[in-house]
């Protein structure tokens, strides 16, 4: 590989060290350059080619994946704003992604969807995820797909989230009671797999499931969270058709802690199958989420009120 695009590169996934510090030349491709290269810039990128395009037009698309030898597709959006619904970046925006790919001869391409991932969910955000998955399947032949758990890592949406509600709130919800079972895996890892299977050959066509090595409940993540940041709150379970209303209201802010994409992913478990391929067929054995949260998330790194 010499030329690997990533669109969202920016992002939690796509601004990983491992993903875009390989030894080629990595175009990240983003629809607001400058903002792309600020925090790329934060995370000692900032040399990184960065190019404007958007998944949902296809002559910026076209543009940017020209002669390239792979391309990862990391976009995601877990709020709807304006014209950027769900079907438009993870249906049609995939679907011009692969279209555009294929047209050019690149010759891989990764997509990075989501375990559970279904295109029959009546949740619009599960769902488009798997019309995503389908339609990259039929456009571009020998694409990889890759299913994350809920990914964890400095920054994240998961713990970082329970920590900074901790320091405002005096109670914590349970959404759904906790007992949503869950399997977060460290987004370097994942990275790190998406960079394997760009040099493997092999895994050309297949669906990979990643994730951590150890499975949780709702409750157990949040236990665990304030255990490290030394605090105390009451922990009360709120039904999925409340915490679905505050989600709305949260989302018309502009950094909304919780979102109705994210109420919709607990209301099953986020688990492997079992029957997909995943970090054992990479060689790569996932860090668990005791010896990497501790780095991020403690008394020092999240100071508030007890």
């Amino acid at each position: 590989m010499t030329t690997i695009v990533v669109f969202g590169g920016s992002g939690f996934l796509g601004r990983r060290q491992c993903l875009v510090s390989q030894g080629t030349t990595v175009h990240i491709a983003v629809r607001h350059p400058e903002q792309a290269r600020n925090i790329l810039r934060q995370v000692g990128l900032e040399r990184t080619r960065v190019f404007h395009a958007d998944v949902r037009d296809q002559a910026s698309v076209n543009a940017v994946v020209a002669g390239a030898d792979a391309v990862v597709i990391a976009v995601s959006a877990y709020v709807e704003t304006g014209n950027a619904t769900f079907h438009a970046v993870h249906v049609q925006g995939a679907q011009t992604v692969a279209r555009e790919a294929a047209a050019a001869s690149v010759p891989r391409l990764v997509l990075v969807s989501g375990l559970g991932a279904n295109p029959q969910s009546s949740s619009p955000y599960i769902r488009a995820r798997g019309r995503g998955e389908l339609l990259v399947q039929q456009l571009f032949q020998g694409a990889t797909i890759v299913r994350p758990g809920a990914m964890f890592g400095t920054g994240d949406a998961l713990f970082s989230k329970f920590a900074a509600l901790s320091r405002v709130l005096p109670v914590l919800p349970l959404i759904g009671g906790g007992q949503t079972r869950l399997q977060p895996v460290y987004v370097e890892d994942v990275a790190e797999a998406i960079r394997r299977m760009l040099n493997l050959p092999e895994t050309a066509g297949r669906i990979y499931e990643l994730a951590g090595p150890q499975v949780y409940t709702l409750d157990e993540l949040l236990k665990m969270t304030l255990q490290l940041t030394g605090r105390w709150r009451l922990l009360v379970p709120m039904p999925f058709a409340f915490a679905e209303v505050q989600a709305r209201l949260f989302e018309l802010l502009p950094s909304p802690p919780l979102t109705i994409s994210q109420v919709d992913l607990l209301k099953a478990d986020n688990v492997v199958s079992g029957k997909m391929l995943g970090f054992r067929e990479l060689n790569i054995e996932p860090k668990s989420v005791e010896r990497i949260l501790p780095t991020y998330v403690g008394r020092m790194e999240t100071p508030g009120p007890d």
